[in-house]
């Protein structure tokens, strides 16, 4: 056993252990840290008996006040949905049009829409619906796939070439990356591409690349390069670039002809929060 001594400089008991020379002292706990230890006892103690604790073979103990959770959520849920349910009742029943002439019925869908907008949307399109680079800006006037309340609502329902028989699923060719095009005919291409957008450039390679274009790009982009949006092919004269402007932008985007993929919401959402997230879009991002 230890041997317990006073410490001669403190006068305080040891606990009779020793390392190196080095005695630990007896020091009681001080009196707040006792204090503080029996609430959180006396804390736990009254928790046990009033709230969900223990855990049994078929279950566990549920507390004299019965809190649940999931209860709790259930309850809000069926609050928040007694809520709406005038709103939802009436913005299931009209149209898109009916909606945005009704100041009520719009307020409701816009606060629905930001919500869902907020949640699924802002993660490629940004929380203000900017977008970035390879995302569309829906803040713009400039289209894709249209901007009229219908059209917008398709693409939402439907994405964007997800493989679903009614999404735009158009891929513009990857020219330099699968060899369609040899490396000096996707230079010519780029400064063609810069003179559409009415910016100065190689007047010899918008020459040569005339026939180019109009053999290998204009059924997309349209002979005057105004684009189409039923195809989700891009305006070119516009300076609007979704993967950027400068030539190695451009150029890139020839190569490699990269095309985004926008999820099919219409199997996540119901037809009221489509219609609801249409209407957001439209009103906040200069809809046509």
């Amino acid at each position: 056993m230890s041997e317990r001594k006073v410490d001669e400089h403190t006068g305080v008991e040891t606990t009779g252990h020793e390392w190196d020379g080095i005695r630990e002292l007896d020091n009681p706990l001080p009196r707040w840290w006792l204090w503080v230890f029996w609430a959180c006892v006396l804390w736990s103690v009254v928790y046990w008996v009033l709230m969900p604790a223990w855990p049994g073979l078929t279950g566990y103990t549920h507390g004299l006040m019965h809190n649940s959770a999931r209860a709790n959520v259930d309850k809000q849920l069926a609050e928040l949905r007694a809520q709406r349910g005038a709103e939802a009742i009436k913005l299931k029943g009209a149209s898109l049009e009916q909606i945005e002439k009704d100041p009520e019925l719009q307020s409701y869908a816009l606060a629905l829409g930001a919500s869902v907008f907020g949640d699924n949307c802002a993660t490629c399109h940004g929380a203000g619906g900017t977008g970035g680079k390879g995302y569309p800006n829906l803040r713009d006037d400039v289209w894709l796939h249209g901007g009229t309340l219908e059209q917008i609502q398709h693409t939402i329902t439907y994405g964007v070439r997800t493989g679903e028989p009614t999404a735009v699923s158009t891929q513009m060719p990857a020219f330099g990356r699968d060899q369609l095009l040899k490396e000096n005919e996707i230079d010519d291409l780029t400064e063609y591409v810069v003179a559409l957008s009415h910016r100065p450039a190689n007047k010899a390679a918008v020459y040569r690349a005339v026939t180019l274009y109009r053999d290998q790009c204009a059924s997309c982009h349209g002979v005057t390069g105004t684009g189409d949006q039923a195809k989700g092919a891009p305006n070119l004269t516009d300076n609007e670039w979704l993967y950027g402007p400068t030539r190695a932008d451009i150029r890139g985007q020839i190569w490699n002809g990269r095309g985004g993929v926008m999820p099919t919401w219409g199997k996540r959402f119901d037809p009221e929060t489509i219609k609801a997230l249409t209407v957001y879009v439209h009103a906040n991002a200069g809809g046509q």
